[in-house]
């Protein structure tokens, strides 16, 4: 194997530009030739892709999102594109791919795979949803980020004696919002793996305000079918049931962006170096990830499709907490 490419797929993440250095780097140790695919997968159909130097990947570590772009392709679910794909990579004499993203992308690395084409993912997702690894790039700073706006929204909260509704993101999964709303003191959390009602979220805002706080907090995962939105409807007409004046305050993708916190910096350098190694032992269509403490290896296979799921005795944890 003498030529190497990496992508960046989906959603952003703090910590893929380290990813991208640490790949590149070790396998130049190993005297492979390495390359940029621009775009992700898109940047796969239309071969815009480009040699990667030890310099290319210079003064990226602490920087947030990706150098090598990304973008929606949903072209790439149909096989005839996914042939050209593998031509392009053939006709430049690509051996190997590593790809760094979350569900969708290691989706697309393992059909990559299943086509006969060397692949090796990265594990990368603010979420931190993905099967079987403890920890994915860029989840610690994203939680940061959001604990930060928690913690300043509580002041101003405190000052006004308000209650404030924190939509995080998470469309399909509430890590971030159970994390967050647990390190944040919220009174409750609300999330897509259990769904609270009107009125249990406005009997634990009412029960903060008659034990004499001066706020409440409510952290609400953008999946949930009750959203923040909904709740925030619902209390400006039955402001009686909450005890407090409710605000409102969507993080959005301001979680995804500036620079990785040391861990994740460290996360996705030993996972990129991990990637590179893996090819070296002639691992093909696996992941890295965390997995009990250590930096290892796992079949695609074993992993896409299928959704890690919460531990929910957390939930009843920050109940007692909230107290």
């Amino acid at each position: 194997m003498k030529r190497v490419a990496v992508l960046t797929s989906g959603g952003d993440a703090p910590g893929m530009n380290a990813a991208i250095r640490a790949v590149v780097r070790t396998g130049i140790e190993k005297g492979w030739e390495m390359l940029g695919v621009r775009r992700g997968y898109a940047g796969l159909l239309d071969a815009d892709i480009r040699p990667f130097g030890a310099r290319d990947v210079g003064g990226i570590l602490g920087r947030g999102g990706t150098i090598l772009g990304s973008a929606r392709c949903p072209e790439f679910e149909d096989e005839a594109y996914r042939k050209r794909a593998v031509a392009n990579l053939e006709t430049l004499g690509i051996g190997a791919v590593v790809v760094i993203g979350g569900n969708g992308s290691q989706a697309g690395a393992h059909a990559l795979f299943q086509m006969g084409f060397p692949v090796v993912g990265i594990a990368s997702t603010i979420d931190n949803d993905l099967g079987w690894t403890e920890m994915t790039i860029g989840v610690d700073t994203a939680l940061d980020i959001a604990l930060e706006s928690i913690d300043r929204l509580r002041t101003t909260a405190s000052s006004h004696r308000r209650a404030f509704l924190v939509e995080v993101m998470g469309r399909d999964c509430g890590y971030l919002a159970l994390m967050a709303g647990i390190a944040g003191g919220a009174e409750a959390i609300v999330i897509p793996e259990r769904e609270l009602t009107h009125e249990e979220i406005a009997h634990a805002i009412r029960a903060a305000h008659l034990r004499g706080k001066t706020h409440g907090l409510v952290v609400v995962a953008e999946g949930a079918k009750n959203s923040a939105l909904h709740l925030f409807e619902h209390f400006q007409k039955h402001k009686d049931e909450v005890g407090f004046d409710v605000r409102m305050t969507t993080l959005g993708h301001v979680q995804r962006g500036g620079a990785p916190g040391a861990f994740d910096r460290l996360l996705a350098t030993r996972f990129g170096a991990a990637a590179a190694e893996a090819l070296e032992r002639g691992e093909r269509g696996v992941m890295v990830g965390l997995s009990k403490g250590k930096i290892q290896t796992a079949p695609l296979a074993e992993i896409v499709g299928r959704q890690k799921p919460l531990d929910l005795s957390l939930l009843d944890l920050a109940k007692v907490l909230a107290k």
